[in-house]
């Protein structure tokens, strides 16, 4: 990869993919945590920890799109792609939630609502985290069963 492949946006998706993962996942664990065991300043630093995740989520959504573009015609089986997305679409809708009901949770008085906040909360916990590890499992496909967005080499390596 030189240095103008590296300013290309196509080639963004890997580098910015990972970044969500990290959030989400941790943010997604820690909420289900404090969902049982509340801790104030914990949930604050979750609350930041997922509008990271739920930022860094839309530019992966944003160059996943962009990326589309470039191998959808190059795959042997093109809905296992539509599938990635959709999946990422759903997981990210789910932390958005997540990120307005802890907000609410924080800082507004809901106790009418309690029981019905906590549910929410695991709930979309579980399916944005569920929702996560399905879109990997459909990204680590498309890379590795189809070499989605990878420069196959010719046979005898003369490419380098």
């Amino acid at each position: 990869m030189n240095l103008q492949d590296f300013f290309d946006i196509q080639t963004w998706h890997p580098l910015t993919v990972h970044f969500p993962i990290a959030f989400l996942s941790l943010s997604g664990l820690l909420s289900i945590y404090l969902l049982f065991k509340f801790q104030k300043t914990i949930a604050q630093f979750n609350l930041g920890l997922l509008f990271l995740g739920v930022i860094t989520a839309l530019i992966s959504l944003y160059t996943g799109d962009i990326e589309d573009g470039k191998v959808s015609r190059t795959l042997c089986d093109p809905t296992i792609l539509k599938d990635h997305e959709n999946f990422a679409y759903y997981s990210v809708y789910a932390f958005s939630a997540c990120l307005v009901l802890w907000s609410v949770k924080l800082f507004a008085s809901y106790k009418k609502f309690k029981t019905l906040f906590i549910s929410l909360i695991f709930i979309l916990n579980l399916a944005g985290l569920a929702g996560l590890v399905y879109v990997g499992h459909l990204g680590a496909s498309l890379v590795y069963e189809q070499a989605a967005g990878v420069d196959v080499p010719s046979e005898d390596c003369s490419d380098f």
